[in-house]
């Protein structure tokens, strides 16, 4: 059997602990990233990230969002450059994921560590007693955990969102992004969910924001 332990969305990944440091640039601007082995994608960010983040609807208006499953921060951290005004979440159950964040906020956004807030936790777990709601939830779901897993995700979701508020995600084609189109549109009819685009097989999807 699997040792789940090595897994990036473990608590603590049981690998040989190595820092590494990487720069991208994202939205025409220059990040740079600590990483750490045991977190996804520890040496680049990943492509399903990078389309993900060029594609995002970012609300212009002061709002409070999350990032959902955060890794080192990149979406988090691209939010909160973009939108400023805005106060951030970052969640991630991989405790080494979550001292990244913390470190690449401050070096990324040292103006704005007080509405940046990265917590440890399993998906909504660390934040069920914050009476908390989004106006923007994003996320590249880790979906080798299993599909079923992020479809039971799409039923939970709603209940953290604002009236307008919408759930962002990344899913490749290959992975399963027809499959959960159509179980979206079945499971949800009265609902809205849009493709905002299909690009190097990855489909970036918006669901549940009111047009």
């Amino acid at each position: 059997m699997q040792n789940n332990r090595n897994h990036y969305y473990s608590k603590f990944p049981d690998v040989d602990v190595k820092i590494h440091t990487i720069s991208e640039s994202l939205r025409r601007h220059l990040y740079i990233f600590k990483t750490i082995t045991g977190v996804f994608s520890f040496n680049k960010v990943d492509l399903g990230t990078k389309v993900f983040i060029e594609h995002m609807y970012i609300p212009k208006e002061p709002c409070v969002l999350l990032d959902l499953g955060c890794g080192y921060g990149p979406i988090g951290i691209v939010l909160g450059y973009e939108s400023p005004q805005s106060t951030i979440y970052l969640v991630d159950i991989n405790k080494h994921a979550v001292w990244c964040t913390k470190e690449n906020i401050r070096l990324n956004l040292p103006e704005q560590t007080k509405n940046i807030i990265a917590l440890s936790g399993n998906y909504f777990e660390p934040i069920k007693n914050k009476s908390v709601k989004f106006d923007g939830i994003y996320m590249n779901p880790p979906l080798r955990q299993g599909r079923k897993t992020f479809l039971k995700l799409l039923n939970d979701i709603q209940g953290y969102l604002k009236e307008r508020g919408s759930f962002q995600f990344v899913i490749r084609k290959k992975m399963g992004a027809p499959y959960v189109y159509n179980y979206f549109k079945n499971t949800f009819p009265h609902e809205n969910i849009d493709i905002i685009c299909k690009r190097s097989g990855y489909w970036v999807f918006r669901c549940f924001h009111q047009s």
